[in-house]
């Protein structure tokens, strides 16, 4: 029994180091490292995270797709009612200057029918859009999904960034995060994930920091 002891202790000193080392190195949000917190829980930061999350989405790098992000704040077109008042033409422009020319026009696209349909179904609030889920994060993924560009994948980016507010996601990990744990031999159970971190920021910072190692480690 000893023994046993021993070697989970071993496993958890071990997993804590890991998680600490994760948290030094990669340990910051794509929402943080573009300018603004989703987990004020407020209209426009929301907005701004689902914005994100579609952008992230595509198949195109995180580094192109945060500087897309910062140039469409840059333009002004920080609140659905903002986006609502752009033309397509101008977000492709600023998309294709942006480095995010792979993508532009679709995108474009793309953001003004999520911003239609935020604007006309939840009065431009997200939290309106948690309150028909009932906070049920099934019916939460489902109702997301139908936003122009935000799929399964949009929705996990969504999910593990908003999660410290919408508390009813927590332990919330997805896929890609826990395939790069289980390479750093960290737990694959999300809530054993929780258990190594002082609160759900640092959750959130910690499934980041997760993606980032992944993407690194291509």
């Amino acid at each position: 029994m000893r023994g046993s002891r021993g070697r989970s202790a071993h496993v958890s000193t071990t997993s804590n180091d890991t998680v600490r080392r994760l948290l030094r190195e990669h340990g910051r949000t794509y929402s943080a490292e573009v300018g603004f917190d989703p987990t004020t829980n407020k209209p426009a930061p929301l907005f701004k995270l689902l914005v994100l999350s579609l952008l992230l989405s595509a198949r195109i790098s995180a580094d192109i797709a945060t500087a897309a992000m910062r140039a469409l704040l840059d333009a002004g077109w920080t609140t659905p009612a903002h986006m609502a008042d752009s033309t397509w033409e101008q977000r492709t422009r600023v998309l294709n200057r942006s480095g995010y020319a792979r993508y532009d026009e679709s995108t474009s696209r793309m953001l003004g029918e999520t911003t239609e349909l935020l604007l006309d179904r939840w009065r431009g609030d997200l939290r309106r859009l948690r309150e028909e889920a009932r906070r049920d994060p099934e019916q939460e993924r489902a109702l997301l999904r139908e936003f122009k560009g935000i799929g399964d994948v949009g929705v996990d980016i969504f999910f593990r960034e908003v999660q410290p507010a919408w508390t009813e996601l927590v332990p919330f990990v997805d896929e890609r995060a826990r395939r790069a744990g289980r390479d750093l031999d960290l737990p694959d159970d999300p809530a054993d994930l929780r258990g190594l971190v002082d609160s759900d920021d640092e959750l959130a910072r910690l499934v980041a920091a997760l993606v980032r190692h992944g993407l690194s480690a291509r």
